[in-house]
């Protein structure tokens, strides 16, 4: 896994009420990540990017809606969410990642 390919796996953090319950209650973070991507590379890419270390990683497809524009239907694309688990005494903060 070269680092030009890991700087790409994550695409955004997934801010919702249920991820920012995980992340106080169970050290969970949430991602939305490349489609292809592994649980390996995913780890690595979190661990390289937030300096932190990673104890388990959970990868979901998220099947995109289908949604009505007026008198045709359209559908959203489908993508992957990453569910990484940090070991005790890491921590990622989004608010002062400025």
């Amino acid at each position: 896994m070269n680092n030009e390919r890991l700087s790409k796996i994550l695409l955004a953090p997934v801010v919702s009420e249920k991820s920012t319950r995980m992340a106080e209650s169970n050290k969970q973070m949430v991602f939305k990540v490349l489609r292809d991507a592994s649980k390996p590379e995913v780890r690595k890419a979190v661990e390289k990017m937030f300096d932190v270390t990673v104890s388990s990683v959970q990868l979901m497809n998220v099947k995109g809606k289908i949604k009505r524009f007026g008198q045709s239907v359209g559908r959203r694309s489908d993508w992957k969410k990453a569910y990484v688990t940090l070991a005790e005494g890491s921590d990622i903060d989004f608010a002062g990642a400025e």
